[in-house]
């Protein structure tokens, strides 16, 4: 073979039939947007306007963020909207600009699942990618046999099913695989809860599903379960859960529920909680519940308190628990055994 034969010989076993490189067109238009929110003012811009309860941001609100110019200001809003991250609408002598709808996906990754994941949670290490090893199989086969002796009601095959369900999903996000076990014990036994619910004895039921479940839904359901003292359950869940509760609404929730707190974390959504939910409440999540038939949805267009700032956070908690008020008296009020009290 000759040294020409051997070059092109090597050449087709090291190049691709076919490469799955991102275009050069798309490429050129994702550099540019991400070059655009390569400044940090402008990703607390961003966080702000995604973050407000009204779903837009006033120019004037805006500069409060920081210490610069309100020209300074408008031109970096002119630079996200010159990307279509931001649109805008002039009213009287105000701008107000909101998240351009074809990028909340987009800028909700950003937010929700991104940044948080850059920022470092001390104490903690970073989770090694078990998959499902053998010594982490046993013990999650162990603990199915233990719930399956405690839920009589379901095939223990269908536990088990649920078991190894619940652990691969929170595997995915999990930071640290020391608390797995623990973390899917709980996770399961919520499953299992739900799927064994009987809707005419129990009280009412309430899911919050976000997107990440790192905030408005933690928070919300913290807030029923206290506001409703056992008369209403809420669960939260997210449709792309992240792997910690983001660090201000930890210690919020820790205001609410005291030690409880600590056991909070994101969990996946699952149909069984859909279909064991009397009320599903979305925020920001778009149409990601299936539709069961029999169970109410709303959806609460609330600030996202992700990047927000602490006191960003706490009035999204105060918009929060005003609704939660709401529904919780709503539900109550159409139980019999509060339609019986004087």
């Amino acid at each position: 073979m000759s040294i020409q034969e051997v070059e092109r010989t090597i050449t087709e076993a090291c190049s691709p039939v076919a490469t799955h490189a991102i275009g050069l067109e798309a490429a050129s238009s994702v550099a540019a947007t991400l070059k655009a929110l390569s400044d940090p003012l402008r990703l607390r811009m961003l966080s702000a306007i995604a973050s407000d309860p009204r779903g837009e941001s006033c120019v004037c609100d805006l500069a409060e963020l920081a210490d610069v110019s309100q020209p300074t200001v408008s031109h970096h809003l002119k630079v996200l909207k010159d990307v279509d991250v931001l649109t805008s609408e002039r009213r009287g002598t105000w701008v107000w600009y909101r998240i351009n709808p074809n990028r909340r996906g987009a800028v909700t990754a950003l937010l929700d699942s991104f940044a948080p994941a850059t920022v470092s949670v001390p104490g903690e290490d970073a989770a090694v990618d078990d998959g499902l090893r053998p010594d982490f199989d046993a013990r999650v086969t162990r603990l199915a046999e233990e719930l399956a002796a405690e839920v009589s009601a379901l095939d223990s095959d269908v536990v088990l099913s649920i078991v190894r369900e619940s652990y691969t999903s929170l595997a995915r996000s999990a930071r640290v695989t020391s608390a797995l076990v623990p973390l899917t014990e709980r996770f399961a036994r919520q499953r299992l809860s739900d799927l064994t619910r009987d809707r005419d004895a129990s009280v009412p039921q309430v899911l919050f599903v976000c997107v990440a479940n790192a905030g408005r839904s933690q928070l919300a359901a913290a807030l029923v379960n206290k506001l409703a003292g056992g008369k209403v359950v809420a669960r939260s869940a997210g449709s792309s859960p992240a792997d910690v509760i983001h660090p201000h609404v930890r210690s919020l929730l820790a205001e609410i529920e005291g030690d409880a707190a600590g056991q909070r974390f994101p969990k996946p959504l699952t149909d069984d909680a859909v279909r064991a939910a009397d009320v599903v409440v979305t925020m920001g999540c778009g149409d990601v519940c299936p539709i069961i038939p029999g169970v109410r949805y709303d959806d609460w267009a609330v600030g996202d308190p992700a990047l927000a700032s602490r006191d960003g956070v706490e009035a999204i908690r105060d918009d929060i628990a005003a609704r939660v008020r709401s529904l919780v008296d709503d539900l109550l009020s159409l139980t019999p055994s509060h339609q019986e009290q004087p």
